[in-house]
């Protein structure tokens, strides 16, 4: 069966002056259904009759499953940050890597998009058209079960949204996930895709995550990035407990607490000593 929206692996049935006619290798010939063009200019030239090839299949203009050997930017049932190429009455068109653009209309809009902006979008195959959309509404297509995740868990983040409290996430593709602003040291973008951690799992279901691991896990690699730096600087930083976290970050790219905690676990260990200005190797 072809999948329209995703990468499938089909036979090279036969071939015209526009092209190669691709089928299900599982399927056989003569089923019209099973008849995906290939336009000869995705066509590679070692490609033969009976030749199997992997290709992206989508609807082209004229509503027809067609193929191409280009590789979109979001899968079918995928989220991904995408900008916006134009706006017309019917929606929003998003560039997706293939020639056609991807709409998201009106209704599928969490709030109106403009040309050039980045949105985070969900590719979905419309029951009713068998067309493929978007929707930036992608709070209603993650999951809720969050059983699966746990406190120090690593998970791949990809920012949604901002909103005043933090930056709403989507974690590992599935669930949602809160960043609060008060723990990011680094400016996080709509579309952005970073490492975090799980630090908290709420009775109700709601995810707090952050972008360094939680609790004593991170003193002993923070440690490490400390003496690092110590290290390249000629044994000293100017940097204390009192020092602004800012300044912390732009040197060490961690957080404030992380940085006291860790030269916490140095001193005890006599790696470094404190200085009213700094901290040096012993």
């Amino acid at each position: 069966m072809i999948d329209i929206g995703r990468m499938n692996t089909l036979i090279a049935r036969r071939i015209t002056s526009i092209g190669f006619y691709l089928g299900d290798p599982d399927t056989d010939a003569g089923d019209p259904t099973d008849d995906i063009l290939l336009p000869r200019k995705y066509v590679p030239e070692s490609l033969s009759v009976g030749d199997t090839i992997e290709v992206f299949v989508y609807k082209d203009y004229d509503d027809r499953p067609i193929a191409t050997t280009l590789t979109p930017h979001i899968l079918r049932d995928e989220f991904a940050p995408l900008p916006v190429a134009a706006v017309s009455s019917v929606g929003a068109f998003l560039e997706w890597g293939l020639e056609k653009h991807l709409l998201v209309p009106y209704r599928e809009q969490s709030h109106p998009l403009e040309v050039g902006q980045w949105c985070v979008a969900y590719m979905y195959l419309d029951e009713e058209t068998a067309r493929l959309v978007a929707s930036t509404k992608v709070n209603r297509f993650l999951d809720d079960d969050v059983t699966d995740l746990l406190e120090n868990d690593p998970v791949d983040l990809l920012a949604y949204e901002i909103t005043d409290l933090g930056v709403n996430v989507i974690i590992n593709d599935r669930h949602k996930g809160l960043l609060y602003h008060s723990e990011v040291f680094r400016p996080v973008a709509v579309g952005d895709r970073m490492p975090g951690f799980i630090k908290r799992v709420r009775d109700d279901g709601l995810v707090d995550v952050s972008l360094q691991p939680i609790g004593f896990q991170k003193v002993e690699p923070s440690a490490q990035v400390i003496l690092d730096a110590l290290k390249a600087r000629n044994g000293f930083l100017p940097l204390t407990d009192h020092s602004d976290p800012k300044a912390i970050y732009e040197t060490l790219e961690m957080s404030k607490k992380t940085f006291k905690k860790a030269i916490g676990t140095l001193y005890k260990e006599r790696k470094i000593v404190l200085q009213k200005d700094g901290i040096a190797l012993v």
